[in-house]
């Protein structure tokens, strides 16, 4: 039936980080953020809507699960989208009241720290969008159900702007570039451990933002200066400016996360080992040519030139052996190359399977809708079971 609306909607990984809050209920930040769109072929959120006169209540299934309606985020992206479309006149006034089904999934685990809220938020705001017929911009009800959401809501290089108004209306993502204008940017995500963390990323800022001294320095002068410079190293494509930039600004997020009080910590010993082994890397090759950033979690993300990934993977392969060597690296093909002996000295084989697999990616359009029938609900607007 043709009134269902399926969307694919991407992954982003941010160079400069959101942490801290200016207003929790609506998802203002304390400050600006920039982030880099992945390849939804490799990495997505895929939702399917629908809107019909004869259910009976809103209802919503994740991962092939039935969840709650009752999540607060979830309702305030719906009640958004329906009251811009009452505002666009976008659609009539019985279909504004009638119920809506929507089912979920993630082709990734959603388990492993990989930004999966925002690539689900940026996919059912794009899809609800559709649904009701809204032609402006969706970003700032994205935010409402996770804040990096609205960066997923576009391709390429974005910027969240932090915004000043208390009500959140210019708090907004903005493309800097699209995913055509620096195609030979890759990314490697090292996932090192899929096990819940101690410290949520709500309650982790909140910390921050009440006790951190070094948070108020990061706000105030740190960020401005470093979006700046990464918005120009951007649309000049200078590489080296990037990652410097990137790793400074995930050392500073990690930093601000042992300032505040009483400390808690994201990154492991596997973590730390990356970030000595890039350094060294880079270091052997005369400049920088990969950059690592880690979010709230213990997973790497590398930044680097699609020519610098055959090296890199071996690199990684030779440092983090796998028991399951042919399964190691996900997503886009590569052909490996011997490694060059001076990187092996840099560091003797570890342990096996401190790094469970890699996904190889690389920066990607934004939310698109599925046009092939391939919807996640059937006809009867009920879930198609796999």
């Amino acid at each position: 039936m043709s009134d269902i609306i399926t969307v694919k909607a991407p992954v982003n990984i941010a160079v400069i980080k959101y942490w801290g809050k200016r207003d929790e209920d609506l998802i203002l930040p304390l400050n600006d953020s920039v982030s880099a769109t992945l390849d939804t072929s490799i990495m997505c959120a895929k939702t399917s809507v629908c809107a019909r006169p004869e259910f009976k209540e809103n209802e919503i299934w994740l991962n092939g699960k039935k969840e709650t309606f009752q999540s607060p985020r979830l309702q305030n992206c719906l009640k958004e989208i329906k009251s811009r479309a009452a505002a666009e006149n976008s659609v009539n006034e019985d279909f504004l009241q009638w119920k809506v089904r929507v089912c979920s999934e993630n082709n990734f685990p959603t388990a492993a720290g990989l930004a999966s809220s925002a690539a689900g938020y940026a996919c059912l705001v794009t899809a609800l969008a559709k649904l009701y017929k809204v032609k402006s911009d969706v970003s700032s009800i994205a935010r409402l159900g996770s804040g990096s959401a609205c960066r997923s809501v576009y391709g390429g290089f974005v910027r969240w702007h932090a915004g000043t108004n208390p009500d959140g209306t210019d708090s907004v993502a903005s493309q800097i570039e699209g995913s055509a204008h620096w195609p030979e940017m890759h990314a490697l995500i090292l996932v090192v451990g899929d096990t819940k963390k101690k410290t949520s990323s709500t309650t982790g800022m909140r910390i921050s933002t009440q006790t951190s001294e070094l948070l108020k320095h990061r706000i105030k002068y740190c960020v401005p200066q470093r979006t700046d410079e990464i918005i120009q190293a951007i649309k000049q494509k200078d590489f080296p400016k990037f990652a410097e930039v990137t790793m400074k600004d995930s050392n500073q997020f990690h930093a601000v996360c042992l300032d505040s009080y009483p400390p808690f910590v994201y990154m492991t010993d596997v973590s730390h080992l990356i970030v000595d082994l890039i350094h060294k890397y880079n270091e052997l090759s005369g400049s920088t040519k990969v950059a690592y950033t880690f979010d709230a979690g213990p997973n790497a993300c590398l930044y680097l030139l699609e020519e610098e990934v055959p090296q890199v993977l071996s690199f990684i392969r030779h440092v983090f052996p796998s028991s399951n060597p042919e399964l190691f690296v996900t997503g886009l093909k590569t052909n490996e190359v011997t490694l060059n002996p001076e990187l092996k000295n840099i560091c003797e084989p570890q342990a096996k399977d401190l790094i469970k697999y890699v996904i190889h990616t690389k920066v990607g359009e934004g939310p698109t809708e599925v046009t092939d029938g391939s919807h996640l609900l059937n006809d009867a607007g009920i879930p198609k079971i796999e």
